[in-house]
């Protein structure tokens, strides 16, 4: 029995959340279902831990998960998770040891894509700025008992085609906390508040900016000094893509009618 990390992708509006939750569909439902449908060990055998809890809608492309496996190639076991997997996209793997703790990361990065109508991308950026740095994110994320002061390593905003793509990079992150910066970010580039009102909420007043849809984040990647994720040479996912991108036109060519 080998102990195995691989990185998973998902989009988060199809579960309720990615930690399992009684009579919800949930990513880790999903993971868990999908090993234990290979038969080789059961639920307690496998010992699934993740790395990052992601909200519903929130959605991933490098979430981490580990678990025990009787599969002996790496390549054969993502193409078996892959084939039995549904919405969960398994895109490749490294051997740990017991020790390993996917939620001990070096690194986490996050992105948000904001729509560029009404921004004014300088005040973005300056509002950005002032989230860097080690600071008390009480006011910018839902109380769950950790300490709100933490280090944001940077958070960065780049033009795309008519979005705003913002990243965010930190060991960690508190419980809606990219949202609510999101948010804040967005109503000083609007106009609707301003610099003033995001550093009183720093400076622990009360003051709320709400929270940014979920669906338009996430998470990049988790990374991991030293561990050499590999994916199988051959593109596990070619066909999916090319039927999900044909439903993509099918729907753009609907709405752009209506």
């Amino acid at each position: 029995m080998r102990r195995v990390a691989v990185k998973i992708a998902y989009l988060g509006n199809e579960f309720a959340g990615s930690q399992i939750q009684p009579n919800e569909r949930t990513v880790e439902g999903e993971v868990l279902s999908n090993l234990t449908a290979l038969g080789n060990l059961n639920e307690k055998e496998i010992d699934l831990k993740c790395a990052s809890r992601t909200d519903k809608g929130v959605n991933a492309l490098g979430n981490t998960a580990v678990f025990n496996t009787m599969f002996d190639d790496n390549t054969v076991l993502l193409k078996a998770l892959n084939a039995v997997s549904r919405g969960v996209y398994y895109r490749s793997a490294a051997e740990v040891d017991d020790s390993f703790n996917p939620r001990h990361a070096d690194e986490r990065i996050y992105r948000y894509v904001l729509s560029s109508d009404h921004i004014d991308i300088e005040k973005a950026k300056e509002c950005a700025s002032l989230f860097a740095g080690e600071h008390d994110f009480a006011r910018f994320c839902k109380a769950d008992g950790k300490d709100t002061v933490m280090t944001m390593r940077s958070v960065s905003l780049i033009r795309g085609d008519d979005v705003i793509i913002i990243e965010f990079r930190s060991s960690h992150f508190l419980w809606n906390q990219i949202r609510r910066i999101v948010a804040a970010i967005s109503a000083v580039a609007k106009g609707d508040a301003d610099i003033a009102d995001v550093k009183r909420a720093l400076d622990g007043r009360s003051v709320s900016f709400g929270m940014a849809r979920a669906d338009a984040l996430t998470l990049i990647d988790v990374v991991y000094k030293g561990i050499d994720f590999k994916s199988p040479a051959e593109d596990m996912f070619a066909s999916r893509i090319d039927e999900e991108m044909f439903a993509w036109t099918l729907r753009r060519a609907f709405f752009a009618s209506l």
